[in-house]
């Protein structure tokens, strides 16, 4: 043996790998690209959650303002008023009149999202109904003895 030269295969000098080095490199680029591609349209189809910016309160009405429509369940359970909503906020409480009379209301934070209750001494029934005013959702709650 004069040399480790590869010329028949017969010696011990292990082959060279004439595999190309770049297809590796191609395919963690590609899997970056699609990682970020995935992670745009996630951003997109998946908007940010409505916010309760302010309530005001009138004669037997009250009135909910919110960044953007949002999906809601009431239900009018042993005379008094609750109302779910899928979006964020702070708790709040408040008074207002219905026929010179109290009803009490407040919002707290629940693990589906916002729950707004209305209570008063006598049973209450409500209708609810809500549009977009402005580029901002406004939800209306009428209250009724």
């Amino acid at each position: 043996m004069h040399g480790s030269a590869d010329e028949d295969e017969r010696h011990s000098t292990p082959q060279t790998d004439r595999r190309s080095t770049l297809m590796p490199r191609v395919m963690a680029s590609l899997a970056i690209f699609g990682l970020m591609i995935g992670l745009m349209i996630g951003r997109l189809t998946n908007p940010e959650p409505s916010v309760l910016q302010q309530i005001e309160v009138g004669d037997g009405v009250l009135v909910a303002w919110f960044n953007d429509e949002t999906r809601l369940h009431g239900e009018i359970i042993d005379g008094s008023v609750a109302l779910l909503f899928e979006a964020e906020g702070q708790a709040q409480k408040g008074r207002l009149k219905l026929n010179g009379k109290d009803v009490n209301w407040r919002v707290r934070l629940s693990d589906k999202g916002l729950l707004l209750t209305l209570v008063a001494a006598r049973p209450l029934r409500a209708q609810w109904a809500g549009s977009e005013v402005d580029g901002r959702w406004r939800l209306e709650v009428r209250l009724q003895e």
